[in-house]
């Protein structure tokens, strides 16, 4: 399935795509980190099962990560150095109140020097730092849709190096 876009100024804001199954969440994931550079927040939303760390997975197998990627719902955070690159997984869904990402103590993560995926990002309130880009991953019967919006000019930027890769 493609993208349903309006306008060109559009798709450079908006992807959408239809994923089968989890190869194909894990191949989007796999082609999504050609347009990734350190310095960009990612929020990741969805239900339970839809996708997220997934996603992530593929992403860190694009960047080059052969290891295992696991969830990091307990530790909260799972930290990866790529190549001098650090992206920080985080996942908050064991948040109850918003002051528990403040006592964390993770905002120096969150710095032009790494990538930071957020799970469950609402759970943090507005304390977080503006995402560049946010995914939306909904399940349906069979597969899910995955719809990434640019909330900053740099996600902007990777959508449209997304768009100019040929990755439509």
């Amino acid at each position: 399935m493609h993208s349903i876009h309006s306008t060109d100024a559009e798709s450079a804001q908006n992807l959408t795509r239809y994923l089968a199954d989890e190869e194909e969440t894990l191949k989007f994931g796999k082609k999504l980190a050609a347009c990734l550079h350190s310095g960009l927040i990612i929020h990741l939303f969805g239900n339970l099962g839809a996708g997220k760390t997934t996603l992530t997975r593929g992403i860190l197998h694009g960047l080059g990560y052969s290891h295992i990627v696991k969830s990091p719902t307990y530790n909260l955070v799972e930290i990866y150095k790529i190549s001098g690159l650090y992206l920080y997984h985080f996942d908050f869904y064991r948040f109850n109140d918003y002051s528990e990402w403040e006592e964390a103590g993770f905002r120096d993560y969150f710095n032009s020097d790494s990538i930071c995926l957020v799970e469950w990002p609402e759970k943090a309130g507005n304390l977080l730092p503006k995402a560049d880009l946010q995914c939306f991953l909904n399940m349906f019967d069979s597969g899910r849709n995955i719809e990434i919006r640019s909330s900053t000019e740099t996600g902007k930027q990777c959508l449209i190096h997304w768009n100019t890769e040929k990755n439509i």
